[in-house]
């Protein structure tokens, strides 16, 4: 289909005001429709009105470089004095940041970690895909995150996760204390209450850097320091393990454990800086077989689906659609994908109505950009979902293995490619059994398309985790 052609030479996502979302279309307060247009969800200060064309990538500037724009929005900053006798007041300002194509496809991260499911969650110049509760002042800069006060505050992703593998690095002040934040709502109720907190604080005895709060006592020795230290986080059913420095210093088990959440930095007194955030998915399995057993076709339908000598799902030729057995409504799916022309068009449709002809919501496999401009998608672009979003960037290779990771859980989606993430789309839509016609969140199944007869597409895996058990 014919799109309406952009040159955009920038990516662009913002950060204003306290509890205002970061990343384009997530939102509980400005959600974006499959028109495009902003609408307002609730009441809300015209700032953030002002600011919510930021979010569906109209780039106002052309630029190879990354910088960042205090926008002139018509409003007052927000002003926090937390001691105004002995320090100065700390501004929390509406900020936009943007980045190049160039800069985004340098952060993709090597084939073989994709393959494994790793992704990032910071891609070092926006906070596309990160949400804000509580007024501090966030910012990025020098690819990390950093806040230096404000009040308590929690910096959260987007997207849930059930069970993975986290890893990051962080550098704090000896005063600071701060945390991670796992299975967390965007304003939850407290440590152990309804979240897990991984504690970063060298100077707090009873919870010292590395503690479950509430939970566990880490055997952390870990002194206040200017170095950056790594911090690696498993959350696997119940049992939580902490490292540092690759180190372990905390294992807990919770008799009972919290279904899936965000992950929050924390900003509660101090200074602290995040930067190479990365996630991997535990618990994903390859449905993929010789005798595609967990699958069903249609060969009445042209084209066709086979399995190769090596393993490879192979669709070739015509219209048609494999479709998985399961149902899946919220889950995690990692797929490993090969087309040799970026004309080539295929998808992952999921939330199927069972036995009907892709009805469902469709997750985009095409590497094409308008005029050569990865921030240009002919067609919503890898990762974007069809006829709902455009991929914020085309990051897929052509004739070579990419890796694909898709998360829906109720009416958001998002997905990454290559280790970096492309959309964050919320259905505000009315209710529908058929995703194409409005919002599903009930389980359905999935689908691989076959879409035209110049359809080449090679799938080495297709691995899913169910995250709403």
């Amino acid at each position: 289909m014919k799109r309406n052609k952009r040159s955009p030479l920038v990516s662009r996502t913002s950060a204003t005001k306290w509890r205002q979302h970061l990343a384009w279309g997530v939102s509980p307060r400005i959600q974006v429709h499959s028109d495009a247009k902003p609408r307002r969800a609730d009441s809300e200060s015209a700032a953030t009105a002002l600011l919510s064309p930021l979010r569906h990538r109209e780039p106002l500037a052309a630029c190879l470089v990354l910088f960042v724009i205090i926008l002139a929005t018509g409003c007052k900053q927000q002003t926090i004095t937390e001691n105004p006798t002995a320090k100065p007041p700390v501004i929390v300002a509406p900020q936009s940041y943007e980045a190049s194509a160039e800069q985004l496809l340098a952060a993709r991260l090597p084939a073989e970690v994709a393959a494994e499911g790793w992704i990032r969650l910071f891609d070092g110049h926006t906070l596309y895909g990160w949400e804000i509760a509580g007024p501090a002042n966030w910012s990025v800069k020098d690819q990390t995150i950093a806040v230096t006060g404000g009040e308590e505050s929690l910096l959260c992703t987007s997207m849930p996760w059930l069970n993975f593998e986290l890893r990051l690095q962080y550098r704090c002040g000896k005063d600071t204390d701060s945390g991670v934040f796992l299975r967390t709502p965007l304003e939850p109720d407290g440590s152990g209450v309804d979240c897990f907190e991984i504690n970063l604080a060298d100077n707090a005895p009873a919870f010292p850097t590395g503690s479950v709060v509430g939970k566990q006592k880490s055997q952390s020795k870990t002194v206040p320091t200017d170095d950056w230290r790594s911090l690696e986080i498993v959350v696997n059913e119940n049992d939580i393990t902490v490292s540092i420095e690759g180190e372990g210093v905390c294992e807990y088990t919770d008799e009972i454990g919290f279904p899936a959440g965000r992950i929050g930095l924390q900003h509660k007194k101090g200074s602290i800086e995040f930067r190479e955030i990365r996630l991997r998915p535990l618990g994903l399995e390859n449905t993929l077989d010789k005798k595609l057993s967990q699958w069903t076709k249609y060969p009445k339908m042209p084209g066709e689906f086979s399995v190769n000598d090596q393993g490879w799902l192979h669709a070739k030729g015509g219209r048609n659609q494999l479709e998985s057995k399961q149902s899946y409504g919220n889950f995690v799916l990692l797929a490993e994908f090969k087309m040799p022309k970026p004309e080539m068009n295929s998808g992952i449709f999921f939330r199927c109505i069972e036995g009907s002809e892709m009805m469902g919501y469709e997750c985009q496999l095409s590497n094409q950009a308008e005029g050569g401009n990865p921030l240009v998608p002919a067609d919503y672009g890898t990762g974007g979902f069809f006829k709902r979003q455009n991929a914020r960037l085309v990051a897929g290779l052509i004739d070579d293995w990419s890796t694909l990771l898709l998360v829906a859980d109720g009416p958001t989606m998002a997905a990454w490619v290559q280790g970096i993430q492309v959309s964050n789309f919320y259905d505000d839509r009315p209710p529908n059994e058929n995703p194409r016609k409005g919002s599903k969140v009930e389980s359905g199944t999935l689908m691989i398309q076959g879409h035209d007869p110049e359809t080449d597409a090679y799938f080495k895996q297709l691995s899913v985790a169910k995250t709403d058990d």
